[in-house]
């Protein structure tokens, strides 16, 4: 039985998960049902893309992926299934497929005319659900709906670049468990204008003029161990996911801070990046 993945910004506390693991139980018995995450903001459909983007390459290739985030149709708005990377996506056609999209061309798209509409405010109980059990089941997206030429794209998922000037103007899409900020910048992107070059990364009153390679790094180890209370050191690198991330050494946002509460930046707040 394929995998079915949830997505969504439903948190914990309400019982709209559960309510979608169980319909899906009635359909598919044996279905495998796999959280990727349900604690995304509210409506934040650049914070679900970024999540996405990097959570179903570890999934076998067939798997189903359900996206919850901003899926109440409308005259604008439609719900779309599509198969892309050999995974199969069902979410509205709100751009939170932009970051996977940016890189990989869907194979297919199609708008899902098969709505009952028992629950029109919760599409993902009846509608998103439905799709998944049809294509886990071998089901055909012929069936689903007509084609869709192209997805929706999010301005904010690319940074603003001046040439000329040699600067990147990056903004925040992400903040992790550990309070820190991932950016829109990608490695590839970084190095294709900077050129090598020096640089400064302003983010408010914070500066970097290095990129180091991993968390540790910023750590002198042969230091004696009385000596290396370095958690609180500010880090610029490049995620596993190449994407530029601004963070903190062994930040706790519940006791010290993070990057996002130190900084003081939040979601879609902007940060320079300036070569020389």
């Amino acid at each position: 039985m394929a995998i079915i993945t949830l997505t969504s910004d439903f948190g914990y506390k309400d019982p709209s998960t559960a309510m979608v693991k169980g319909t899906i139980l009635c359909e598919l018995p044996n279905a495998n049902i796999v959280d990727i995450s349900h604690d995304i903001s509210p409506f934040h459909i650049m914070e679900a893309a970024y999540v996405i983007k990097n959570a179903y390459k570890s999934f076998p290739k067939g798997s189903i992926h359900i996206i919850s985030v901003d899926t109440e149709q409308t005259y604008n708005k439609k719900q779309i299934a599509l198969f892309m990377d050999g995974h199969y996506f069902i979410c509205a056609n709100n751009g939170v497929l932009s970051l996977v999209a940016s890189e990989i061309n869907p194979d297919k798209i199609v708008e899902i005319n098969i709505q009952e509409n028992k629950n029109p405010s919760f599409p993902t109980l009846d509608t998103f659900v439905k799709v998944a059990c049809h294509i886990a089941r071998g089901g055909s997206l012929d069936v689903i709906g007509k084609n869709v030429i192209s997805l929706e794209k999010l301005k904010a998922h690319k940074p603003i670049i001046y040439e000329q000037e040699q600067k990147i103007i990056a903004h925040i899409i992400y903040i992790d468990n550990y309070g820190n900020l991932v950016t829109n910048v990608s490695k590839k992107l970084f190095n294709q204008i900077g050129k090598g070059q020096t640089f400064i990364i302003d983010a408010r009153s914070n500066k970097f003029t290095k990129i180091v390679a991993s968390y540790s790094e910023v750590i002198k180890f042969d230091t004696e161990n009385s000596n290396l209370n370095e958690s609180g050191k500010k880090i610029a690198l490049f995620n596993t996911a190449s994407y530029l991330e601004l963070a903190i050494y062994k930040s706790n946002p519940k006791t010290v801070g993070g990057a996002a509460s130190l900084f003081g930046l939040g979601l879609s707040d902007t940060v320079t990046i300036k070569f020389n």
